[in-house]
């Protein structure tokens, strides 16, 4: 695993962006296209910002994102689908999004998603780490074991809380009990994984996933088995280690 611990926030998305940006014009390079998987929340904010900025063809790439509340409309503050239509896709030039949808066939959802998503390898996935230590939706004990792409998964009240503390419901019981979540299986094939993780909330997580051996109970410890990964920290976040 590659850590880099940064000043701030601002300082760790244009790391971020700037390693992501190299791997992606890789990609473009040599096979034409780039296909990647991108994380929401609010730690992604700055990354995201500086990735649009960065020197890449976007109308050569392609995009999947990790999860979505089941039914949860896109019209709500919360929606990821939402999030990365007005932070994301909506300022560049796309070859393709392919966008979670929590609401209508759920199954009928993850079985087109699953064809798109394994038509080829994904080149980079750029994936957060919850306060809680999970992955897209992977809450703990996540599931290990299954090879679905997209599984429908339970929050757990810590994740729950992270939203709300985030602003993005008023209050937990508002939040949506379940989620369609890419599955840490399916995480696991990108051929690079980038971590972006600022803040003192996520610095626990970040402790627990260094200290402890490959566990369902700190999903995010998976990540450490990886090798292609690049985990980036802000001094907040690094704060135990």
């Amino acid at each position: 695993m590659n850590i880099k611990i940064l000043k701030d926030s601002i300082e760790l998305g244009q790391e971020a962006a700037k390693y992501s940006a190299h791997i992606i014009n890789r990609a473009i390079t040599e096979k034409g296209k780039a296909r990647i998987i991108l994380s929401t929340g609010a730690s992604q904010f700055d990354t995201l910002k500086a990735l649009i900025e960065s020197d890449i063809d976007w109308s050569k790439v392609e995009m999947f994102h990790l999860d979505e509340y089941i039914n949860l409309p896109i019209s709500h503050p919360a929606s990821f689908r939402k999030y990365l239509k007005e932070r994301f896709i909506d300022k560049i030039n796309l070859k393709s999004a392919y966008l979670v949808n929590g609401e209508g066939d759920i199954k009928q959802t993850i079985e087109e998603l699953t064809k798109e998503i394994r038509k080829e390898p994904i080149d980079l996935g750029l994936i957060g780490i919850g306060e809680n230590a999970h992955i897209a939706f992977n809450d703990p004990p996540a599931d290990f074991g299954t090879e679905d792409a997209y599984i429908v998964v339970n929050l757990d009240e810590a994740c729950k809380q992270q939203q709300v503390s985030e602003g993005w419901f008023p209050s937990v019981k508002e939040v949506p009990d379940q989620a369609i979540s890419m599955s840490v299986y399916q995480i696991m094939q990108c051929k690079n994984i980038v971590s972006s993780v600022p803040f003192k909330v996520k610095a626990n997580a970040i402790k627990n996933m260094m200290e402890n051996p490959v566990s369902q109970r700190i999903p995010a410890t998976i990540l450490k088995m990886h090798n292609s990964m690049a985990l980036f920290l802000d001094k907040d976040s690094a704060f135990y280690l």
